[in-house]
């Protein structure tokens, strides 16, 4: 039986993360995310670690080939034996044929893309009612987990703030940018018969049962 090496693919906002976190519960498996990555290599101060920090310290992008290299390193560990959920990457063509290559040497292809659709309105919706706590960080939405008292922070009483880049007219710029540079990706797994389309919007059943119902449906089994 094949295992579970699965992407989860979608615009900024459709639930990537939360999917992912909630899979990888049920597969037990692991989530890897890029940024995850990123930081332990750095906390750790391992060789990639250095390169990155060297980078990102200069307010550069991580060429693709560190990005690479540090996602190769990872489904090398052990707890991806079994199958793994990879989180905001690939992000670019080349990043997408790179991994097809390291997947192949590791003998682990990929079994499902999971594409969250959604359309552009509800992902303005989502994204434009964040509100983050600038002291502790804690997350709230507008409408979808307001606070308890109106901006303010449930956890550190911190009147909550927007993100300037959560604004409407810049949410719809970044889709602009996330669909010229992904379409191509998404092209790349369909011609792999890979795709599967998922909608991004909760059902009545609740997220796990949802994502219970997606294990099944892809031919896998519940850890548990």
């Amino acid at each position: 039986m094949q295992k579970p090496n699965l992407i989860i693919f979608g615009a900024p906002g459709s639930g990537k993360g939360t999917r992912s976190a909630v899979l990888a519960e049920i597969l037990e498996i692991p989530q890897i995310a890029t940024g995850d990555i990123f930081r332990s290599n750095i906390k750790n101060m391992t060789p990639l670690g250095v390169k990155v920090k060297s980078y990102m310290d200069k307010g550069e992008l991580v060429p693709d080939e560190t990005v690479v290299e540090m996602v190769s390193e990872r489904l090398s560990h052990p707890d991806c034996k079994n199958g793994f959920i990879l989180d905001g990457f690939p992000r670019t063509l080349s990043q997408a044929e790179a991994l097809d290559k390291i997947l192949k040497g590791l003998g682990k292809p990929i079994s499902a893309v999971i594409n969250l659709v959604i359309s552009d309105e509800e992902i303005v919706r989502r994204v434009s009612g964040r509100l983050v706590c600038p002291t502790c960080q804690a997350t709230y939405h507008k409408t979808m987990n307001p606070p308890k008292n109106p901006d303010i922070c449930d956890k550190c009483a911190t009147p909550l703030a927007s993100r300037p880049d959560d604004a409407p007219e810049t949410v719809l710029k970044r889709l602009e940018v996330f669909k010229s540079s992904t379409l191509p990706i998404l092209k790349h797994y369909e011609a792999m018969g890979v795709v599967e389309m998922v909608p991004s919007e909760i059902s009545s059943a609740g997220l796990k049962a949802d994502m219970e119902a997606l294990v099944k449906r892809l031919g896998f089994k519940a850890a548990k």
